[in-house]
């Protein structure tokens, strides 16, 4: 059986990954020996993502780039007959006990919260007749590094209990999700407890995002970058990334855990864009749904007035003026740019809205921290074509985008700069290739 799943996990993976992945195959494979539930074991691979560009734009409606990591989970399944699922972490070998249950209440700090979260929603969206399950998992993806490890295990677990049950073939499932983009919508709002259709919600995890983990680690293929929108989720295009570049990444070693402090700091970036367009709606009588509908309908310099002369509330006028600058600047005018000039195969003008998208990020979004600011200063002083930073912010990690010819050599000075100027985050700091690689799949 682990033959069979290695194979088909080398027809669908990049080569130079396939070995890593078999060593996570077969510790869940291991892990799973623990229970005896009796059903087939089921394989799923589910990646982490890499926003390339459209730095927290996807809750207010507008547009991001965006790839597949080569990092992810793996996830083993098998069926169990009553409602109780038991689930492993095969790494630490901790395991919790859980169940569907509209009413559960996850512990808000442990891991555990994101698997609850999704077996509560389950249960209050697919009502009657559910089965419980076995479940292991582990990942080579870094934790709280801007590369949507969160997102990536709150999706895997939907993809579990949807293969145990068959979600996909309710009516309460077809009456709301017909595509790919629809199942990405509602996969977010597992996270953020947003209603989807039909499909009531509830309070998700504690976090105000939007669906572009969620697309990107469902919809994104290997080589080439995807560009949407949202709310709703809407394909636009995708390009390739020249053979001759690859994608590489460094994680700062600054936790960006969306718990406590960083998730205050994450909020405060979706509370600012939501201020911004209740000030706008209340002045204007109007009822756009987003930032992305308001300045399509009234464009930047009339908005810009009113929010200047706004006063009192959470957020001062200057705060809610630099947000809109901030998202009009990613939105219309660098992503748009970027990814026309990476169509065409102009690799030095990406790379130059790229870092444009990096320097907006620390002086107008304001969620960059000195360890981001300054992989990306010395990728760029290293020959990258582009470096940004990507993720919540408050931490996480920067791509960059190299000569494939030198990237061992690009790595390694990368490295050695960095540590070298925050040498205490040498045990948590990592750097590795990641082409862009495939959303999630089961492993058949």
């Amino acid at each position: 059986m682990f033959d069979h799943f290695s194979n088909a996990l080398s027809q669908r993976l990049p080569q130079d990954t396939v070995p890593g992945k078999e060593e996570l195959l077969r510790t869940i494979f291991r892990a799973s020996q623990q229970f005896d539930s009796g059903g087939p074991l089921r394989v799923f691979w589910v990646p982490g993502r890499i926003e390339v560009l459209g730095k927290h734009t996807d809750y207010c409606g507008g547009r991001s780039l965006l790839a597949a990591a080569s990092r992810g989970f793996m996830f083993g399944v098998s069926p169990r007959a009553d409602l109780s699922i038991r689930v492993c972490d095969a790494v630490s070998g901790e395991t919790i006990e859980s169940r569907l249950d509209p009413e559960l209440q996850p512990q808000l700090g442990h891991w555990s919260n994101y698997p609850e979260t999704v077996f509560r929603r389950i249960a209050r969206n697919f009502e009657g007749d559910l089965k419980g399950a076995d479940i292991v998992f582990a990942s080579d993806l870094p934790p709280a590094a801007g590369m949507s490890s969160s997102s990536a295990m709150m999706v895997g677990f939907f993809m579990v209990m949807d293969a145990v049950n068959d979600l996909a073939g309710r009516v309460e499932y077809t009456k709301n999700i017909q595509t790919a983009e629809d199942l990405a919508g509602y996969l977010g709002t597992l996270e953020n407890g947003q209603t989807f259709g039909s499909l009531v919600g509830d309070k998700g995890v504690g976090t105000f995002g939007g669906s572009e983990d969620h697309t990107a680690i469902m919809n994104c293929e290997a080589g080439r970058l995807s560009q949407y929108a949202y709310c709703p989720v809407q394909f636009e295009r995708t390009m390739n990334l020249p053979d001759s570049h690859t994608l590489v990444i460094g994680v700062s070693g600054v936790v960006a855990e969306k718990t406590g402090d960083a998730m205050e700091k994450y909020n405060r970036a979706s509370r600012l864009a939501f201020t911004a367009l209740a000030v706008w709606n209340q002045f204007s009588g109007g009822k756009d749904p987003h930032l992305a509908g308001a300045i399509q309908n009234a464009g930047l310099d009339e908005i810009r007035q009113v929010l200047e002369k706004s006063q009192g509330g959470e957020f001062s006028s200057l705060d809610l003026v630099r947000r809109v600058d901030h998202f009009f600047a990613e939105n219309e005018e660098i992503l748009p740019k970027a990814g026309d000039a990476l169509a065409v195969g102009d690799v030095g003008g990406f790379g130059a809205w790229a870092s444009k998208s990096q320097t907006n990020g620390a002086v107008l979004l304001q969620n960059q921290i000195p360890e981001t600011e300054a992989l990306a200063e010395i990728a760029v002083g290293l020959g990258a074509s582009g470096a940004s930073a990507f993720g919540a912010g408050f931490g996480g990690s920067v791509w960059a985008l190299v000569a494939r010819h030198s990237g061992d050599a690009f790595l390694e000075a990368w490295e050695s700069v960095y540590l070298q100027k925050f040498p205490g985050h040498q045990k948590l700091s990592q750097f590795f290739y990641s082409d862009a690689s495939t959303g999630a799949f089961e492993v058949r």
